[in-house]
C-alpha cells in the first residue's frame, strides 16, 4: 500500500529563496523575498513572513509564524506555535567583530506557545519560557521564566500571562486562579 501525504506542499513564493538542503513542513507558507539556508528546519502549518532570513542550522517547529523582516541567526532554537512579531533581532555571537576567526555562536531557545513583540531584541544564550509574552521593543539579555509578561530595556517581569495570551496580573498584583478571558485553570502560573 502505498504511502499517502497528508496535508499540501509548502508554498513559496517566487521571489523567496528556498536553499537545497532546507527542510520544510506540510502547509507551510513561505512569502516573498525570503531567504531559507541549507540545513535549517521549518516544521508544518508555518507561515514565514515578507523579508525573512532564516540562517542554517536554524529550527523552527511546527504552527509558528514570523512576521515580516525577522532575521533567525544560527543558533536560534523556536519550538511549537512560537508567534516572532515584525522586524525582531535575534543575535547569535556575545563578543561579535567584523574581523575575527574566533565567532562564537551561543544558542538561544524559544519555548513552545512564546510571543514575541515587534522591534523586540533577543541577546543570545538566553531561554524564554514557554507561553511567555515579551513586549514590543523589549531587550531580552536573561533567561524569561514561562508565562512572564516581559517589557522595557533591559526586560523585566511586568506580570503574567495565561495560555491564551491575556494578560493575568501586572507587577506584584496576585495571579487569580482561572483566566477571566479563557476561563483556564493558572495553577503553577508564577511559581
Amino acid at each position: 500500500m502505498a504511502s499517502e501525504v497528508l496535508g499540501n506542499e509548502p508554498s513559496v513564493h517566487p521571489t523567496a529563496i528556498v536553499e537545497d538542503g532546507a527542510s520544510v513542513g506540510l502547509d507551510t507558507r513561505i512569502w516573498h523575498r525570503s531567504h531559507i539556508r541549507a540545513g535549517s528546519t521549518i516544521g508544518e502549518r508555518c507561515t514565514i513572513g515578507f523579508s525573512v532570513y532564516v540562517d542554517t542550522d536554524v529550527v523552527i517547529g511546527d504552527g509558528c509564524k514570523i512576521q515580516n523582516h525577522v532575521s533567525l541567526y544560527q543558533g536560534v532554537t523556536l519550538e511549537d506555535d512560537v508567534f516572532v512579531g515584525p522586524s525582531v533581532a535575534f543575535t547569535n555571537d556575545l563578543h561579535p567583530r567584523a574581523r575575527s576567526d574566533a565567532w562564537e555562536v551561543v544558542p538561544t531557545f524559544v519555548r513552545s506557545g512564546a510571543s514575541i513583540g515587534a522591534n523586540a531584541t533577543i541577546v543570545c544564550g538566553v531561554e524564554i519560557g514557554a507561553n511567555a509574552m515579551i513586549a514590543a521593543g523589549a531587550v531580552v539579555t536573561g533567561d524569561v521564566r514561562a508565562h512572564a509578561l516581559v517589557m522595557g530595556a533591559p526586560g523585566r517581569i511586568a506580570g503574567w500571562v495565561c495560555v491564551c495570551g491575556h494578560t493575568l496580573s501586572r507587577g506584584d498584583a496576585e495571579i487569580p486562579a482561572v483566566c477571566a478571558s479563557c476561563g483556564r485553570s493558572t495553577q503553577g502560573v508564577g511559581a
